[in-house]
């Protein structure tokens, strides 16, 4: 018997006051790779993470990891289990330094079950650990960076915070909804190859993106979703010579000008 895929999300559907914000969707998302979602503001993309991490309870369907059903979890549980996100809009403790953002998630019990984090458990050890994990994703270790409160960093180190908070819990899946909004073009150009290493360590990785020439590079798979409904799946290169993603999603000028550089 084949495992099965590490992540299988089946006839998701979700409906608010009667407007259908998932209507059956249903895809696969196998150990190791990097899925890409995009689609139109309002096509449900950010609705189906908040279903995959229990933000949002699904109305009908199932979510599915490594085969058991999580659909009815809480988010703290699906976390737990190695399932973590990032958020559109940054959600880290602004009232405390970047690197104590860290400490939180490496008392975890996942942490601690994995081995995310090391020593006795003094704060000490967890501070270590805490500038490790920051400088892997870009935090200057020798300077005052990590120390600032989490409320006066730019958009670009809040970024990366996301993403460090979420390796602190040494996940299996990361899910980044927007990652690459906001950031300057030499910002995203140094996140590309942060992603390839996440890949390469082989964490599975699931990218809402509206930068398509930076996620074509790193998907290589494409789902497309419009009106809460599956468009298309396939690569980067099906999706961008689909004419119903034309017509559903960008016009033909974007589309040429993504193409040049995919």
């Amino acid at each position: 018997m084949t495992d099965p895929p590490i992540l299988e999300v089946r006839r998701a559907s979700k409906t608010f006051g009667g407007v259908v914000a998932l209507g059956g969707i249903s895809f696969q998302v196998e150990q190791g790779e990097i899925l890409g979602i995009i689609g139109p503001n309002g096509s449900g993309k950010t609705t189906l993470v908040n279903c995959i991490t229990g933000f949002v309870r699904l109305d009908e369907g199932e979510v599915l990891f490594r085969g058991e059903d999580i659909s009815r979890k809480p988010p703290h549980r699906i976390a737990d289990m190695g399932i973590t996100r990032t958020f559109q809009i940054m959600r880290p403790y602004y009232s405390l330094p970047a690197f104590r953002n860290l400490v939180i998630p490496l008392f975890s019990p996942r942490a601690r079950r994995t081995g995310g984090w090391r020593g006795g458990g003094l704060l000490g050890d967890r501070k270590t650990v805490s500038i490790d994990i920051l400088e892997e994703i870009g935090f200057e270790r020798d300077s005052q960076v990590p120390y600032k409160m989490a409320s006066t960093l730019p958009t670009g180190y809040l970024k990366r915070l996301e993403l460090a908070r979420c390796l602190a819990l040494r996940p299996e899946i990361i899910i980044c909804d927007e990652v690459f909004s906001g950031l300057s073009m030499s910002e995203i150009a140094s996140m590309v190859p942060l992603m390839e290493r996440l890949q390469m360590e082989g964490i599975t990785l699931i990218m809402i993106e509206h930068r398509l020439r930076e996620l074509f590079r790193l998907a290589g798979r494409i789902m497309v979703l419009n009106f809460g409904a599956k468009l298309m799946e396939g690569s980067p290169a099906e999706v961008m010579a689909s004419e119903k993603v034309k017509e559903a999603y960008f016009g033909s000028e974007e589309v040429e000008e993504v193409m040049t550089y995919a």
